[in-house]
């Protein structure tokens, strides 16, 4: 197989992981011509082990305000046979998670201090 040519061989590659033992994506995608396909998972431990079963080397992470609510939208792309997959969690987080940005040593994040400083 050079290409992923049809949608049974596209969808085969989603068979083949769940197979070996990974949870179903929430949500699945393919682009007509099988081009591109997307892949949804609910955790990162999915999100983790797909991008490990394609091996996916490219990851970005994006935070934005979704109404009032942060999300952490994370994808991890590869292109393989022809067509390029991406595996996407995105997850609600706090600003707790934010503060741990503006800390040094992320290992002496103290949540309970109100001084970014301290933390």
């Amino acid at each position: 197989m050079t290409e992923l040519a049809t949608r049974a061989q596209a969808f085969g590659l989603i068979a083949d992981g769940v197979a070996a033992g990974l949870s179903a994506p929430w949500r699945l995608y393919l682009a007509r011509g099988c081009r591109y396909l997307s892949l949804n998972v609910g955790d990162r431990a999915e999100w983790n082990s797909w991008r490990t079963h394609l091996g996916c080397p490219e990851l970005s992470v994006r935070v934005y305000d979704a109404g009032g609510e942060i999300r952490r939208a994370s994808v991890a792309e590869v292109v393989l046979d022809g067509c390029r997959i991406s595996v996407e969690l995105v997850e609600e987080v706090s600003t707790e998670d934010l503060d741990r940005l503006l800390v040094s040593d992320p290992t002496s994040f103290d949540p309970t201090s109100s001084d970014p400083e301290e933390k």
